[in-house]
């Protein structure tokens, strides 16, 4: 009760829609690369490109919506995204061509980052305590990977009748998350953000982002971490369903065991690692991805991959609202939708950039080195955030005793 308490009620709203968002996209996605490889018959590093089709819409899509949000607000547009999506949902149940699952992936991939990069501004305007907010970004998590736990659970029964209705129930449920979403979230642009934002003749430029050096690097560093992360949800199933047996069903089960950890451990695990320097946090995080996603290698069973995603998720745990939280406190009000936008788009540009390079590695040397090669990934990752929060702690050292840390997240002294 203590926790309901603490945030006011427009942010249960968005917690609530955002639960709704990820289940119903749950539904069909985890299945998403066995459904196209069935379908479409084609080498896996095809049906990866796909997927950077989908990435390279949605960098597009993002850098356009993400200053409209600064200037117009953030309910709206992640409406309209919610019924994109259904619509497209609908679309794709039937495809059968190479062309048409290009085209559609990339109308998906313009829409879906709309609602993320909304509900993930829509969080700092809301909680604008700094010391709160990566608890926030923790409970958004935890009820994001409920969705995720639920969605894949369901889909699978689903996808045992038949495909194609579970994309009509996806659709369905998205649909009507717009309805309530019209009707019960309220806007949460910040009056002074809008009036500045109106006031700016270049307000839709990210000039002012490209300079903020500490929050560019941090996002390429994030950038290579996903890549990694992404292996063990986009070819972790393909991989263990062509490799060794295991049933379709069956790979759901893996995810599953990412999103309940994320649900049970995920507000605990912030409010201890809040305490510590949000970088160093984040290389110890990466440094996890590294061990997990190579030990997927040494796997030959339904358990070990299993494992192997615990150790994946402990790292999650970790990095991901650290990352959040310091990518709302660096943005200014009147830049925070851009701001979010593009930390959203590492995600993107992680999602269209990884399966690439394991499709590849998959097809051209052996189904096993897209393990060693996510695990290079990280490490390399991990290094750099180890590299900035060394800079970082230098630049801070001069006026380290003049003023002491009174925030527990002050980006001065703990970034």
């Amino acid at each position: 009760m203590n926790t309901i308490r603490e945030y006011p009620a427009k942010f249960w709203l968005l917690f609530g829609g955002t639960f709704i968002n990820r289940a119903a996209t749950s539904l069909i996605w985890p299945f998403l690369t066995i459904f196209m490889k069935q379908q479409l018959e084609v080498a896996l590093t095809t049906i990866t490109l796909l997927f950077t089709i989908r990435s390279i819409a949605g960098f597009v899509s993002s850098s356009v919506v993400s200053p409209v949000m600064d200037r117009v607000g953030r309910k709206w547009v992640m409406v309209i995204s919610t019924v994109a999506m259904g619509l497209i949902l609908i679309a794709m149940a039937n495809l059968t061509s190479l062309m048409a699952w290009a085209v559609l992936i990339g109308l998906y991939g313009a829409v879906s980052p709309m609602f993320q990069v909304g509900s993930s501004t829509m969080v700092a305007d809301i909680i604008e305590d700094n010391d709160k907010r990566p608890e926030a970004y923790a409970l958004i998590r935890m009820i994001t990977n409920a969705g995720i736990a639920i969605g894949p659970a369901i889909g699978g029964l689903l996808i045992a009748v038949s495909f194609v209705m579970t994309y009509y129930v996806a659709a369905g449920v998205l649909l009507i998350l717009a309805v309530l979403t019209i009707i019960y979230l309220p806007e949460t642009l910040p009056q002074q953000a809008n009036e500045d934002a109106t006031a700016q003749s270049s307000s839709g430029s990210y000039r002012e982002v490209l300079r903020d050096h500490l929050f560019t690097a941090m996002v390429g560093v994030y950038i290579l971490a996903l890549m990694a992360y992404g292996l063990m949800f986009i070819l972790l199933p393909v991989y263990a369903v062509e490799n060794f047996a295991i049933e379709e069903g069956q790979t759901g089960l893996i995810i599953m065991v990412n999103a309940l950890m994320v649900v049970l451990l995920q507000y605990k695990m912030t409010q201890f690692t809040k305490r510590f320097r949000p970088l160093q946090m984040m290389a110890l995080g990466t440094l996890l991805y590294a061990i997990g996603v190579g030990s997927v290698a040494w796997g030959r069973s339904l358990p070990a991959f299993m494992l192997s995603m615990v150790v994946v998720t402990t790292g999650e745990l970790i990095i991901n609202p650290t990352a959040m939280a310091l990518a709302a406190e660096l943005a200014p009000v009147k830049m925070r939708a851009r701001y979010m936008g593009v930390f959203t788009l590492s995600f993107t540009i992680a999602a269209g950039i990884g399966p690439v390079i394991g499709g590849y590695l998959n097809d051209h040397i052996a189904p096993v080195a897209i393990w060693y090669g996510g695990a290079f990934i990280a490490a390399l990752a991990a290094s750099g955030f180890l590299v900035l929060a060394r800079m970082r702690l230098a630049d801070d050292a001069p006026s380290a005793t003049v003023r002491p840390v009174t925030s527990s997240l002050a980006v001065n002294k703990r970034v």
